[in-house]
């Protein structure tokens, strides 16, 4: 599997720690950049691995800002994506189980360097249970058409 990652300048240190632990658990990593602690635009980084991930040249991705919600932001912005912010491994395992989600990111000012390699663990141990696709595709198609169609009772 490849691992597309980014970062801003936050994120760049960390990114340094969390690139040796996926090559060691035999992952191919495509860095998407920044290459820096100088100043750089979270989105840049965002929109790269974003689009490498929903056009298939890479199965996953991770993005490590500040807080990882900028980047969060700017990658569900490319259609096909489903990022998701974590702080802790628990979402972070239950985002790829029940959201099957494609890019995981935190950030550099939230969480440390061992607690960033638990959380990536988590990610990429756990497996989606496809049980939860009716969701999946109800968020897909109301990102291809920005409404749900279904006719959905107001108690549900």
């Amino acid at each position: 599997m490849t691992i597309a990652i980014g970062n801003d300048h936050v994120g760049y240190r960390l990114k340094q720690a969390v690139i040796p632990l996926l090559e060691s658990k035999g992952y191919s990593v495509k860095d998407f950049g920044c290459f820096t602690d100088e100043i750089r635009q979270y989105p840049i980084y965002a929109e790269r691995v974003a689009r490498a991930v929903a056009g298939g040249e890479c199965e996953k991705g991770i993005l490590i800002c500040g807080t990882g919600a900028g980047m969060e932001i700017a990658a569900n912005k490319i259609k096909g994506i489903r990022a998701v912010c974590c702080s802790e491994p628990y979402t972070a395992k239950m985002a790829t189980e029940h959201n099957n989600a494609n890019i995981l990111c935190f950030g550099a000012r939230v969480v440390g360097t061992e607690l960033a390699k638990m959380i990536v663990e988590a990610y990429l141990d756990a497996a989606y249970e496809t049980r939860h696709q009716v969701r999946i595709d109800m968020i897909t198609e109301m990102e291809q058409t920005n409404t749900l169609h279904k006719m959905i009772p107001d108690d549900e």
